[in-house]
């Protein structure tokens, strides 16, 4: 095994990228396998669904989650490895890897169950959610080229080898700020999408800014999480102009609650309790909408946004029970949303993003109906590093809040029927963006040459 041996045949599994990390003596089946002091990790490998560990003692409390492991063996073959988790403890924080061995055809015992100094742990994710493990010791030929490699981007506590046509692309983020000036030069571009197979659709869409740009970047959606490229997480969001990029409205994430009246009993008697009628006279309508920000009342719906099980002096997660909630004045849970359901959302902010602006026009005198153009600002946002105790610090210190448009319509041109949409999103203005990553910087295209 060489590290041009395992590029090829991860990159022929579907892997965008390689993370790696050298192993400790503590690093081991025995101890498990350490991932970093905080929950970036989550950030960069993909996991099923978390669940609460909790005893009562918040030194004890802990989250786990099930991974679609699998190792590779020396002549390359694939061997499942069912019990694989990862355990997060909020206490310290700090997220370790175990089950890695158990109930393992092939397992690399020999080199996982001993405390060897520099052992290497490699770890390929492909775009359907799996993730491919290799382990070499440091004296072996990968062991002694992956040393040798310089200048990698870091997430966390890994270094990352992104993978481009089955080779390394040496400069990721160099060439993301290539391609953005080039589309950014293109001007405006026609509203587009790409399908599974790459091939190039209309978008007729009010929100086609984000599929124009990964069509452009050649990005299709992949299994797991939002599209990237070459490890970095795109993310376009429109504005008026090109020069007031602060004042922007972006959506983080969109999840259902998990708790409180409006899962007992349902969205419907949700809209019906806490909504209230159309404010524009619209008949046969209610709506549930606002701007909730922590420990504020809002004063049509009379409900409260809480956090608990958060310590906001510490930034620290006191209880994996706890939640986000919409409380109403006798102290009924409206709606929460757990941190478990919560950590699974956070997934899809990657550990490494990039924020790009855009403006819309559509002139249905000069194109056919419903025809429209983007073209994507010089300006734009690079993020490094993150974790879900900034998600919870930020909506403690209300920069970001919840803005639902949940509505419930009875009746619609005559037809008696009752529609509901639901929309329940978390939201940040553009100019607090930074505080969700460990490192930013704004970057002016235009200095590109």
């Amino acid at each position: 095994m060489n590290i041009d041996a395992l590029i090829k045949f991860l990159a022929g599994q579907n892997c965008t990228k390689i993370y790696f990390k050298k192993l400790s003596p503590n690093d081991n089946s025995k101890n498990q396998v350490y991932l970093g002091g905080n929950f970036e990790v989550l950030n960069i490998l993909p996991f099923s669904e978390i669940t609460s560990d909790n005893d009562g003692d918040w030194k004890r409390t802990r989250f786990k989650t099930k991974l679609n492991f699998f190792w590779i063996t020396e002549d390359f073959e694939i061997t499942p490895a069912p019990e694989a988790q990862l355990i997060l403890y909020p206490k310290y924080p700090e997220v370790r890897f175990s089950g890695f061995l158990k109930k393992v055809k092939k397992a690399p015992s020999d080199l996982m169950s001993n405390r060897l100094e520099g052992r290497i742990l490699f770890l390929g994710v492909t775009l359907e959610g799996k993730i491919l493990g290799y382990v070499a010791s440091n004296e072996s030929e990968i062991g002694r080229e992956v040393t040798s490699l310089k200048n990698l981007p870091e997430s966390g506590i890994f270094k990352m080898i992104p993978i481009e046509n089955g080779k390394i692309e040496w400069n990721s983020r160099q060439k993301l700020i290539e391609e953005l000036k080039r589309i950014h030069d293109l001007g405006w571009i026609d509203a587009k999408r790409l399908d599974s197979l790459k091939n190039v659709l209309p978008c007729s869409s009010s929100n086609c800014g984000g599929y124009t740009l990964e069509a452009e970047l050649g990005i299709t959606p992949n299994g797991y999480s939002e599209p990237d490229y070459l490890g970095w997480e795109i993310k376009q969001f429109g504005v008026s102009q090109f020069d007031k990029l602060d004042s922007s409205i972006i959506t983080l994430m969109t999840p259902e609650p998990t708790g409180g009246y409006y899962v007992i009993k349902g969205i419907d008697s949700f809209i019906r309790y806490y909504g209230y009628k159309d404010k524009l006279g619209r008949e046969a309508r209610y709506n549930f909408g606002g701007i909730y920000k922590i420990n504020k009342t809002h004063t049509t719906t009379g409900l409260t946004l809480i956090i608990d099980g958060y310590e906001p002096e510490s930034k620290r997660i006191k209880n994996s029970d706890g939640y986000i909630g919409l409380v109403d004045a006798k102290g009924t849970i409206a709606a929460s949303w757990s941190f478990s359901s919560l950590l699974k959302h956070w997934n899809t902010k990657h550990a490494n993003a990039c924020y790009v602006p855009s403006m819309r026009r559509s002139d249905e005198f000069l194109y056919p109906f419903s025809k429209q153009q983007y073209c994507f600002g010089n300006t734009v946002m690079l993020g490094t590093g993150t974790d879900f105790s900034f998600m919870l610090d930020q909506l403690a210190n209300g920069n970001l809040y919840y803005d639902p448009g949940i509505k419930l319509e009875l009746q619609i041109e005559g037809v008696r029927r009752q529609v509901i949409k639901r929309r329940s999103q978390f939201r940040i203005q553009s100019r607090n963006l930074k505080y969700l990553y460990h490192q930013n910087e704004i970057k002016d295209l235009k200095s590109e040459t």
